[in-house]
């Protein structure tokens, strides 16, 4: 195959040679990009984020320009533009933080009611917890929230029929496995 810009001249049969060298060189090249550039970044992260993340971050931004590698190495300072992603990656991470702590600080205030098992339950609710997951789910819902069959078909987003299977048959293993009547729970 001539080149008809006057370059090299390659034969179709060195081309798969030539393009695993190429393939070649933009990993090599990579991997030397990488190695220099890894360190920097981790501490550009640590300095915007105060995190332990910060390697996580410049990880996160190494990828990015992985993925983009034959693009971004034609680039005139292929560094900077990992660099951007890296700075915007910590922005984001800082402000997801912010978010999770003025949630957490939120929900913290907020004072939390729950009931306790009593411990004579311990036993009913360890049995509840082997059943299969929607007869468990079903039992669940009914004895905790005093839930009906329409709501809980409504929660699980299921049929009344199913719920009423559910129930059955949630019941009759528990009534055999408790050694109790099986209505006598309800």
């Amino acid at each position: 195959m001539t080149d008809p810009l006057g370059g090299e001249t390659t034969t179709w049969e060195e081309l798969p040679s030539l393009v695993d060298s190429r393939r070649l060189r933009s990993a090599q090249s990579f991997d030397v990009f990488y190695t220099r550039e890894l360190p920097s970044l981790v501490s550009l992260a640590r300095a915007l984020t105060g995190s332990p993340a910060a390697e996580d971050i410049a990880q996160e931004a190494m990828i990015a320009a992985y993925r983009r590698w034959r693009e971004i190495q034609q680039f005139d300072v292929p560094a900077a533009w990992v660099r951007r992603v890296c700075a915007n990656l910590s922005t984001s991470f800082v402000r997801r933080r912010a978010v999770e702590v003025r949630a957490v600080l939120r929900i913290g205030g907020m004072r939390h009611s729950h009931t306790e098992l009593a411990p004579a339950d311990e036993d009913f609710w360890a049995e509840v917890r082997r059943l299969p997951r929607r007869q468990a789910q079903a039992i669940s819902l009914h004895y905790i929230y005093d839930l009906g069959v329409v709501d809980i078909a409504e929660t699980l987003g299921c049929s009344e029929s199913s719920v009423k299977a559910h129930l059955v048959r949630g019941r009759a293993a528990l009534a055999a496995r408790l050694g109790t009547e099986e209505g006598e729970r309800s």
